[in-house]
């Protein structure tokens, strides 16, 4: 008996970030590879690190499949949030039964929060220039 092997791919946005992640099943152990290096290594925090494998976590398919994810654009956070859509976006063309779960857990939403532009006559976005009555 031959076990197909099957690919899925999706993309995912945060901030400035974009993430494409292709998973595909097999009988190994699992392995992740973020612009083909380990993650760890790649962001280099435990937190980001965790937020982006979220979705895996819930699903309970951390072992299940490979998973290859480029990102580009933006920073560390922002692409480890882009990551952690795109995942969750993969896993539901995996497996419709996912959906109601990732859906729960607030996982198929984009963050839709990104900098907000700098007006004129302000030093910032909101920043003013310090008020002087006399």
């Amino acid at each position: 008996m031959t076990n197909k092997i099957t690919s899925y791919s999706s993309s995912g946005g945060r901030k400035s970030s974009i993430a494409r992640v292709h998973i595909t099943n097999t009988n190994d152990k699992g392995s992740v590879l973020v612009n083909g290096t380990e993650p760890m290594k790649f962001f280099a925090q435990e937190l980001l690190v965790k937020d982006m494998l979220l979705p895996l976590q819930v699903t309970n398919t951390l072992t299940k499949f490979d998973v290859r994810i480029n990102v580009d654009g933006g920073g560390k956070s922002g692409q480890a949030g882009a990551a952690r859509l795109a995942i969750a976006k993969t896993l539901v063309k995996v497996s419709k039964e996912y959906k109601e779960l990732l859906r729960a857990n607030g996982l198929l939403t984009r963050d839709a929060r990104i900098k907000e532009r700098k007006k004129y006559g302000l030093k910032a976005a909101r920043k003013a220039p310090q008020f002087s009555k006399r």
